[in-house]
């Protein structure tokens, strides 16, 4: 990831980092500038990130988020075009993500967002980062419940534990989908619960991030019978 663009003198060395985790082109990288300096503009109205999570708004966030499109292309064997981020809240992965597909013809990600106000922001996002991103202002059940495309990613963030994020996403998954769910130190007691229910054909990616995350790669997943 290369370039250089505006950043406040707060995050510059924090920018910086998150340059180093992930690699985008400079067009990327000045979407991701007017994403984040809009993110902070609104931050203190609108709680779309938690205040201590500030000072690492590029590694913990963008980065973050930007380190699933690398492992999406790994087990994809088309290109992963079509996203669909559940509980999107401050845009978090799909806003990156949709910056860095920004040139693929047919790129689009989906954003589904309940919260009116979270789903306000999202929306001057996609128009300031002028990427192919669609909002969705429902609830995440209800739109699956109406989706009939066919998604080649389901991502969720920090949104509910594994066995809830299946239940939500199954339908989306079965068509083909993978799904990737970044989680922390607990990923463990999460699969092991979500087991109970489903069997999951799965496997997991070491965060850049955060040295206690994982990112669960679920590329099939079948209820358990009761």
């Amino acid at each position: 990831m290369s370039g250089e663009g505006p950043s406040t003198p707060d995050l510059a060395s924090d920018r910086a980092e998150a340059l180093r985790l992930v690699d985008v082109s400079r067009e990327t990288l000045a979407r991701l500038d007017r994403f984040a300096a809009l993110l902070l503009a609104w931050n203190d109205k609108t709680n779309l990130i938690a205040p201590s999570t500030v000072p690492r708004l590029w590694t913990r966030h963008i980065a973050d988020s930007l380190q699933l499109l690398d492992i999406a292309f790994e087990v994809m064997p088309d290109d992963p075009l079509t996203w669909i981020d559940l509980g999107s809240g401050g845009g978090f992965p799909g806003v990156p993500i949709a910056c860095a597909l920004v040139g693929r013809p047919g790129a689009q990600v989906l954003l589904v967002e309940s919260n009116a106000k979270k789903a306000a922001f999202l929306r001057e996002a996609a128009r300031v980062t002028r990427a192919n991103i669609a909002v969705f202002d429902q609830r995440i059940d209800e739109f699956v419940r109406r989706f009939t495309g066919r998604p080649d990613v389901v991502t969720a963030r920090a949104v509910a534990p594994l066995k809830v994020l299946l239940d939500q996403s199954f339908r989306l998954l079965k068509t083909g989908a993978i799904g990737l769910f970044p989680k922390g130190q607990d990923v463990e007691a999460e699969l092991t619960e979500a087991a109970k229910y489903w069997n999951i054909n799965h496997n997991l990616v070491p965060s850049r991030t955060d040295p206690t995350g994982r990112i669960v790669v679920v590329r099939s997943a079948r209820r358990r019978k009761p």
